[in-house]
């Protein structure tokens, strides 16, 4: 046991879009839990012979939540990005061997340890601002070897690092070469076949999809998910962000945890999420990294009491970015989220977008996922640009 003391508290009530700050408080953690929370003045006797930690009026938030990322992969796209930037068009970049595919074959040719390898330093950049739960996607293999050794790979890393990591089987993310015209034996001998394999291997927490006109239609993802809820997974869905294919309802429907990007989102997806429960996960770093103009539609989502998210989508095509503090200034910045919607969309209301409700609050009975903050006021957290101020970050109880 142990009290962290002479803290400022950031709480977040449910029943309200902001947060409130608690000065002159304290927080005992008993293992991995949160045990007690409140005024210094007012911790109980009992508590008094623990070991304290005076942490000097520092700020304390939930630990941060990164969910949806594409963080384990072969390769990158360097080259790509300054092509497109020379003014190579889409063809003459696949011509050169860019686009997914070129991550595809990189990732294929990569063994665990590689692929590891790269993945680290990725990872390492987002515990150092305070990530403490990671949900990281296959979907760069396209067959199932090569997607199984992508999950394998992020429960490696959930090993080696202090982070919880959440997997998300994305078999539905391109069609690859090999099965071009056979889309439906590509589910089926893939996409479905693979999440048999994995699930049966322990190796998959949630099932997703791209569900787009370049990707797969609503009808294949509704197969998809329904033969995802027989395995008992959860499911999510890439929808909406580049035309409305109504995908963000369907999902909805189906119970999905999260629908993700949204730029294209109409009134028929937000009634079906609201109704659902269904999160908005909003996506500023491939908006920024595509130079989007169609913004998700941020007011409608606020008026239907739609959950908003942020996550980085860190992945080497659309949004190379692993940090989440640059994700909550974008979102305010871009899509003009207020600084209070930024750090609930990164704690509460991602760690519902992975069905989790212990964590991403700071209260009794919830994990002792934390990060401590150099600064006064959570404002400042999606304020700076380019200025990292954690203190520390506390994990399943420990002082990291």
């Amino acid at each position: 046991m142990q009290v962290l003391s002479n803290a400022t508290i950031t709480v977040m009530d449910d029943e309200t879009t902001g947060y409130r700050l608690v000065e002159r408080a304290a927080i005992v953690v008993e293992g991995e839990r949160i045990v007690w929370v409140g005024a210094d003045a007012d911790l109980p006797a009992s508590y008094g012979t623990a070991p304290s930690r005076d942490l000097e009026g520092r700020l304390i938030t939930p630990g941060l939540i990164d969910c949806h990322t594409h963080i384990v992969y072969g390769g990158d796209r360097a080259r790509e990005f300054e092509m497109r930037l020379e003014g190579a068009g889409y063809e003459e970049i696949a011509r050169a061997g860019g686009g997914i595919l070129s991550s595809v074959r990189n990732t294929r040719e990569a063994s665990e340890d590689e692929l590891l390898a790269l993945a680290l330093p990725r990872v390492d950049a987002l515990l150092g601002e305070g990530i403490t739960t990671l949900e990281i996607k296959s979907g760069y293999g396209l067959d199932i070897a090569s997607e199984l050794k992508m999950l394998r790979v992020a429960r490696r890393i959930g090993a080696l690092r202090p982070v919880h990591v959440v997997t998300t089987w994305l078999a539905a993310h391109a069609l690859p070469p090999e099965f071009k015209g056979d889309r439906a034996g590509y589910i089926d001998q893939v996409v479905i076949a693979g999440m048999d394999q994995g699930h049966a291997e322990g190796l998959i927490d949630a099932v997703d999809g791209f569900c787009e006109g370049i990707a797969f239609s609503v009808e294949e993802m509704a197969r998809i998910f329904a033969y995802a809820k027989t395995l008992g997974l959860p499911v999510k869905l890439h929808a909406e962000q580049l035309s409305n294919l109504h995908g963000a309802a369907m999902a909805a429907e189906h119970g999905a945890l999260s629908a993700d990007h949204l730029e294209y989102l109409g009134a028929d997806g937000i009634a079906a999420m609201a109704k659902a429960g269904t999160v908005a996960v909003l996506l500023p770093g491939a908006f920024y990294t595509l130079r989007e103009m169609q913004y998700p539609p941020v007011q409608a989502l606020r008026e239907a009491g739609v959950p908003i998210a942020l996550a980085t989508d860190s992945n080497p095509g659309t949004s190379p970015l692993t940090s989440i503090l640059l994700t909550m200034n974008m979102g305010a910045t871009l899509f003009r989220l207020t600084p209070a919607e930024c750090l609930r969309a990164v704690t509460r209301n991602a760690a519902r977008a992975l069905g989790f409700s212990d964590r991403g609050v700071i209260e009794a009975g919830s994990r002792a996922d934390l990060a401590i903050w150099d600064v006064r006021h959570p404002a400042e957290l999606s304020y700076r640009i380019g200025f990292n101020p954690l203190h520390a970050r506390i994990f399943g109880g420990q002082y990291v």
